[in-house]
């Protein structure tokens, strides 16, 4: 089976390279449905596929730029994306993800970038889990309130409003985001995109595993506004984030270009798909994926403390995060179709 596997000449290790087509095509449904790189779940993926983490990370965020421009453009056709929020944010997005790629140069020469980035990783992910199903139990309950109460269901209402909170806060400049309907001191975007730039430079994202939540619910976007915004601030900064790795010595072309042909195609399957599934839809599907993508980095860490299971800790994982990543586009590609033959349905009808 050795056909399976391709060297990667800057890196310097063997790949399964099917492995690299699954990730980019699917990647590319669940990055362009979501609203972000997918490097949450591509960097991991990497790695678990043989690949040093630094060049897991490098490689990545040269894939995801490539890939989230081309999402970018499909969902700036919906109206999807706030252009004025996304170069706003781009301040602190650039400032944050030098520090945090700096932060990783010096953990590789200590020899401790692979265990403190699943750390981060894995404590992220809880995070993000714990807020997501917390946010759509509370809205449950306020749809079950209004219901009994006999008062019609608010479709806008969310279950976390931290936004609301921190709109209060009025420290000049303040800003009109008209297409996310939104008015707020232009530190709130900047602040965020500072944090979010910082973990993309450390954990080798976008930032959009992340930033799409922060969008939400410390900024106060749409869904369906914070998915296309996300994007094209995740594509710009993969290219800001791209080309100072790769002046590191840590991105290996080859495999990015492989996953960016399967990208190219998944990218635009997934921003269709945001037009049929939105709000708590979108919300949700991701829950479950970040559940899912925690779940295999703990194998990969389980395998590092106990050495005996640790080539079955990677096989599991391996299978995993690409079955995962699989199992998700497929989902979304079906529903993509199912609410495009609604649609078509509906124009015959009223034809």
């Amino acid at each position: 089976m050795e056909w399976l596997y391709i060297l990667m000449p800057i890196a310097g290790v063997k790949i399964f390279w099917p492995g690299l087509i699954i990730l980019g095509i699917g990647v590319g449904v669940i990055g362009g449905f979501f609203g972000m790189g997918g490097a949450w779940m591509v960097t991991p993926g990497l790695n678990i596929l043989g690949f040093p983490m630094a060049f897991a990370i490098g490689t990545d965020i040269a894939h995801m730029a490539g890939k989230s421009l081309i999402s970018t453009m499909r969902h700036g056709k919906f109206g999807n994306v706030d252009y004025k929020l996304g170069f706003i944010m781009l301040v602190g997005t650039i400032v944050g993800f030098e520090v945090g790629a700096q932060m990783i140069m010096w953990l590789e020469r200590i020899g401790k970038v692979d265990m403190v980035v699943r750390w981060i990783y894995l404590g992220l992910l809880a995070f993000i889990t714990w807020m997501v199903f917390t946010d759509i139990a509370r809205r449950k309950a306020k749809d079950r309130a209004a219901i009994a109460s006999g008062q019609e269901v608010d479709k806008n209402a969310t279950g976390l409003e931290w936004h609301k909170t921190l709109h209060k806060i009025k420290i000049p400049p303040m800003v009109h985001l008209n297409v996310a309907g939104i008015y707020c001191s232009a530190w709130l975007p900047i602040a965020v995109s500072f944090f979010t730039g910082w973990l993309a430079g450390i954990l080798g994202i976008g930032g959009g595993l992340i930033r799409m939540p922060a969008l939400i619910y410390l900024v106060g976007c749409p869904t369906h506004v914070a998915v296309g915004t996300d994007l094209f601030e995740v594509a710009i900064s993969g290219l800001y984030g791209a080309a100072s790795y790769t002046y590191k010595g840590r991105t290996e072309l080859v495999a990015a270009i492989i996953m960016l042909i399967g990208a190219a195609m998944g990218a635009q399957v997934g921003a269709v798909a945001t037009k049929y599934i939105k709000g708590y839809g979108i919300r949700y599907v991701f829950g479950l994926a970040v559940i899912g993508c925690g779940i295999s980095i703990f194998l990969k860490l389980l395998g590092v403390y106990i050495p005996s299971v640790a080539g079955v800790c990677d096989i599991i994982a391996t299978y995993l995060i690409l079955g995962l990543v699989s199992g998700m586009a497929l989902y979304i590609t079906i529903k993509m179709v199912q609410g495009a033959k609604r649609e078509i349905a509906m124009k015959k009808a009223k034809a």
